[in-house]
């Protein structure tokens, strides 16, 4: 396939469905209490699990580390909210049951602070005790999570469920053992495993059958460390989380994906895929080398797709108070060569739930957006960033506050949300920016030019993408591999007759975004040469 048969030949970033959807992540408790019947207030007794704000806050600030009511009803109550700025997905946190008191073991919950539990609840879904039971605090009399999942479908939204294979709930350093902590139970409501309050080395899973199913030594906190290597486990969570597929869940978010070797997730995944053939998931490996958490993409160890911390690190220096050029997210795409199965099916985001929000001006969320939703991968918003929530805050100092139905009707007047709505409706109909490739002509200072360009099936699709970050507008003049024809300003709306060997000529506003699309094959030989090294260095195992 050579330049000469450009108008004949494919060109894609992914083939991968899910690529079309953006992605909106809801930390559940802390959405919208749509039904506060569920709430549970009095639960825990004298550990009470219902709005425990997190001591030492400063005057005027708060965070909270019990559940605060948001569930299933407030986030289908606001599936239009969430369809209408644009989003194809919503990722919500665990959904399976967690224990019904604060843990009394670890240290004391601190203001700023981090891997502290004492005093904490499982508000966030990460604590399963039973992975085949709903957490009492999420569904209402008539909406559980099958008519979750069918509801957001009702609005165009795929339900990604986040899934722990890694961990229960913490398990040891309880001044009393506590009911459920440490515990896990089966579908049949069978009690399969106890950690007994033991510490992790004095464990016996060879001698006692509910020691089983943990390592006898320690990981993170004082959660229990599920043991990878015994095929009970992971049968165990094949048939819960086939389960939650049964009922709707259209992709899994997979939690702490390096905590467990690859050998579990090649036999998860394929499990997995054996009963829904292309099942797409995406893991959480934290850390900012992408050589570190490429290894999961790769198909002898999964096939699974990640979130894309080591992009993560370089837009918060570019969007966030560091205001560094474009040139600084260049090398991270990793468009060519790269240690990836494949770029374009990263999920690309600059801030989440375990890490301080974004410390950014409203022009920088403004930039942000602009620049995840054009370039490639699929982006991930976390809940509130669309009117520059808690801003630059941690978990326990506002990162999981709260937001409510108030922020939510407020929204649509932020200048964030505002600016988003355009773009993100933008990659929601352009299949170019969802699936294309990537030609960069410009990332330099405050401005960024490149193409997306799809050839694939019946569609042909050229999209310009020129960014301006800066605080004046910027005058674009683009002539390199610029195809005759109509080219469609999409946010604009007007139409620039291009002529062979000519060049479009644009001005972008201060923190603005304009995406020209030409619905045309490639034809110019001069483009189809510089896609063909990127058609062919893309995609690791092609």
């Amino acid at each position: 396939m050579g330049p000469s048969a450009a108008g004949d030949a494919e060109y894609y970033g992914t083939r991968e469905p899910f690529a079309a959807s953006a992605v909106y992540f809801v930390l559940t408790d802390r959405f919208v209490n749509g039904d506060p019947s569920n709430d549970h207030r009095g639960q825990g007794g004298d550990h009470p699990t219902f709005d425990l704000p997190v001591p030492g806050a400063p005057e005027g600030r708060s965070a909270n580390v019990g559940y605060l009511g948001g569930d299933f009803r407030g986030l289908l109550d606001n599936a239009g909210y969430i369809a209408g700025m644009g989003f194809g997905a919503v990722w919500l946190t665990p959904i399976v049951d967690n224990p019904d008191e604060a843990f009394t073991g670890g240290d004391p919950v601190a203001w700023e602070g981090s891997f502290t539990d004492r005093g904490k609840t499982g508000y966030h879904g990460y604590w399963g005790v039973n992975f085949f039971e709903l957490d009492e605090h999420l569904p209402s009399d008539g909406l559980d999570f099958a008519g979750l999942t069918a509801g957001l479908a009702e609005h165009g939204l795929v339900t990604v469920l986040d899934i722990v294979a890694n961990h229960g709930s913490p398990s040891f350093t309880m001044p009393a053992d506590q009911p459920k902590f440490g515990e896990l139970y089966d579908e049949d409501g069978r009690l399969v495993a106890d950690h007994q309050n033991l510490a992790p080395e004095d464990l016996d899973p060879e001698g006692n059958p509910l020691h089983a199913f943990f390592h006898a030594e320690r990981d993170l906190a004082q959660l229990s460390n599920l043991d990878d290597t015994n095929p009970a486990v992971l049968d165990y969570f094949v048939r819960a989380y086939s389960k939650w597929i049964g009922q709707g869940a259209g992709a899994f978010r997979i939690d702490t994906i390096r905590h467990v070797p690859h050998a579990f997730w090649k036999q998860f995944t394929d499990r997995i895929r054996g009963q829904h053939p292309g099942f797409f998931m995406f893991g959480e490996s934290f850390d900012y080398d992408a050589g570190k958490i490429a290894p999961h993409t790769w198909p002898e160890n999964g096939g699974v797709s990640v979130l894309d911390f080591p992009l993560k690190e370089r837009m918060d220096a570019v969007f966030g108070r560091q205001q560094l050029g474009f040139e600084h997210l260049a090398d991270a795409l990793h468009l060519v060569d790269g240690p990836y199965a494949n770029p374009y099916e990263l999920m690309t985001f600059y801030d989440n739930h375990d890490m301080p929000r974004m410390d950014a001006s409203d022009e920088g969320f403004i930039d942000a957006h602009n620049w995840l939703f054009t370039a490639r991968g699929i982006p991930v918003v976390y809940y509130g960033s669309e009117v520059g929530f808690e801003r630059g805050h941690g978990e326990h100092a506002g990162n999981r506050n709260y937001f409510g139905q108030a922020r939510i009707d407020a929204a649509p007047a932020h200048p964030i949300h505002q600016a988003l709505v355009p773009v993100a409706r933008l990659r929601a109909a352009t299949p170019a920016l969802q699936r294309g490739l990537q030609l960069n002509l410009e990332l330099q200072g405050d401005r960024a030019a490149f193409y997306r360009v799809l050839q694939d099936g019946n569609v042909e699709q050229i999209a310009l993408v020129l960014l301006n970050k800066g605080d004046v507008p910027a005058r674009f003049e683009v002539e390199r591999y610029l195809q005759p024809g109509s080219w469609r300003a999409a946010l604009a709306g007007n139409t620039i007759e291009v002529v062979e060997g000519g060049r479009l000529q644009a001005t972008v506003p201060a923190h603005g975004v304009e995406v020209f699309v030409l619905d045309a094959p490639v034809l110019d030989p001069a483009l189809a040469a510089a896609l063909q090294p990127l058609m062919e260095g893309a995609r690791r195992f092609e």
